[in-house]
């Protein structure tokens, strides 16, 4: 019994390693005129209302895959098609090197790139952040009974949006995970099943329509942003409405994931989605020779990588988890939170210190990563079952900061998803000093709804100093004909306290080391001097 086993293992293993994984990359899309004529026959209404109010014109990756070429590669008897991507015109497919590499006689094959990359002629983390259990547990102002969720919102300052009724309403998101049993089910999310706010799903590990299911991770995440529980759990994002796509399977790991992903997020894209929500991060597979590498954290090697990145060129904003390996010996970012537009979060403890835990930067090409940061230890989460319980990981600080950037664009719908990312930055607490292990910090989304609202109630000539009162920053808005001046802080007694160079490029400044009070500032350029009283809260 014993060599009939052992025989069993090794045949499960040549026949394991004699199938690879490839992307299969095409040169041409036949049809884009027609698509490009009937734009709907791609894209929905609320897709393109998307572009239109960004400016962002149709090109030839919106157009479909062409069909024809992927049934030709699917009659190779050696070749099993597992997902297709348009944005990048590529397929992914399994079989073994010979069968693979005999695709490229195909006359419309530009590229064949092997997830081995040893395997290529040039030569070419990995779970979900599970989830962890660690306890059972002028608008008319609204307010509500956050209980034991109060701190992750109150770190970001989000209840001031909420309380501005910005609760994420009319701004969709789509969240990838590895399941999502429960949320037809379970109370707290009743009131997303009541309102119509969840509108539908898929599952692309196993091609059907049953997103209830899989691995609770995905439930829980939605639960940072759209659970409501009152006095004990309520989201950043309960009025918001949501797409749920399973692209993780969580019995295995390997490269088929990435293209899975990238298919879902042109899907969203196609339903109109605003924020793509990922708690996913790949670096190792199961076959060793598909891993990643730090050099591939560039932003621009990773499949999944390069789909975020033409998301983003979409319109949509793309917030993820920065990653759990922070503490191990390879803690850099995961894809696809190298990737240059998307936020990626850290987590912090509920007395804002890094965790041992959150993935570092920077990038391999030597960018500022993570982006911001939110609580990731001890967030509050629903499980399957609606019981509220507490979890660690950048899997939740993710989807908080998501929730809260939904209920911002809310709040300027105007704005383009790279103008929101700025606001976003710009409010955070590092901005000015960021690091590779806090990113630009923990962002303050009542300072960015103030000071956005005031920056744009002011005229290019006029000069300003906002918010006022403030917290720890203010932001000084030049005339138009002053390039550079100096801004001076006073006591009431006339003691210089700070003295900060302002430009066009550089007018956000850190007055965090002042004590609560009154001040008096003073700014002054070449022909221009103005004085006047701020106050620290």
């Amino acid at each position: 019994m014993r060599k009939f086993y052992v025989f069993i293992f090794l045949v499960f293993t040549i026949s394991g390693f004699s199938q690879q994984d490839a992307w299969v990359y095409f040169n041409a899309k036949p049809n884009a005129q027609f698509y490009f004529n009937s734009p709907l026959e791609m894209l929905s209404q609320k897709a393109l209302d998307r572009r239109t109010n960004q400016n962002i014109d149709l090109d030839f990756k919106d157009i479909p895959i062409e069909n024809s070429f992927v049934n030709q590669v699917k009659a190779n008897a050696g070749i099993t098609v597992m997902a297709q991507s348009k944005w990048l015109n590529a397929i992914h497919v399994r079989g073994s090197q010979v069968d693979i590499n005999s695709l490229a006689i195909l006359s419309f094959v530009s590229k064949i790139d092997f997830a081995d990359k040893t395997l290529n002629q040039a030569g070419r983390i990995a779970k979900p952040f599970k989830l962890k259990q660690t306890g059972k547990s002028k608008k008319t102002k609204v307010e509500y009974a956050y209980g034991s969720s109060s701190n992750q919102i109150q770190m970001l300052n989000g209840q001031v949006l909420h309380q501005q009724n910005y609760k994420g309403s009319g701004k969709i998101i789509a969240i990838m995970d590895s399941g999502f049993p429960g949320v037809n089910t379970t109370q707290p999310f009743e009131r997303l099943r009541d309102n119509g706010k969840i509108l539908g799903g898929y599952n692309f590990v196993l091609r059907n329509s049953d997103f209830y299911s899989g691995d609770s991770h995905g439930t829980s995440v939605l639960s940072t942003m759209g659970g409501y529980k009152e006095n004990s759990l309520v989201g950043t994002a309960p009025d918001a409405s949501y797409y749920l796509f399973i692209t993780e399977d969580d019995n295995s790991e390997n490269p088929i994931e990435e293209s899975l992903w990238v298919e879902a997020a042109e899907k969203a894209d196609s339903l109109g989605v605003d924020i793509i929500n990922t708690s996913l991060g790949y670096f190792d597979f199961d076959n060793t020779a598909y891993n990643h590498t730090y050099k591939d954290m560039n932003g621009a090697t990773a499949f999944m990588s390069r789909g975020a990145e033409i998301a983003f060129s979409r319109g949509m904003i793309i917030v993820t988890s920065a990653g759990n390996s922070g503490g191990t010996s390879n803690p850099h970012v995961a894809v696809p939170a190298d990737a240059v537009s998307v936020i990626a979060v850290g987590a912090v403890t509920p007395s804002k210190i890094v965790t041992s835990f959150s993935s570092t930067g920077p990038s391999y090409d030597g960018r500022i990563k993570p982006d911001v940061m939110a609580q990731g230890q001890v967030a509050v989460v629903s499980d399957a079952l609606g019981n509220i319980v507490t979890a660690n990981g950048t899997s939740f600080s993710g989807p908080i900061m998501a929730g809260m950037v939904a209920c911002l664009w809310q709040a300027f719908p105007k704005k383009t998803n790279q103008q929101i990312k700025d606001i976003l930055l710009k409010s955070s607490d590092k901005f000015l000093t960021p690091n590779n292990q806090y990113g630009y910090g923990i962002p303050d989304f009542g300072l960015a709804v103030s000071t956005t609202l005031t920056s744009e109630s002011f005229s290019n000539d006029e000069f300003i100093v906002y918010p006022n009162p403030f917290s720890d920053f203010v932001t000084v808005s030049l005339p138009a004909k002053i390039e550079k001046g100096t801004l001076f802080i006073y006591t009431l007694t006339g003691h210089k306290i700070s003295e900060q160079k302002v430009t066009p490029q550089s007018s956000m400044i850190s007055l965090k080391s002042l004590e609560k009070g009154m001040y008096l500032y003073k700014m002054e350029s070449v022909g221009f001097s103005k004085s006047g009283k701020i106050i620290k809260k």
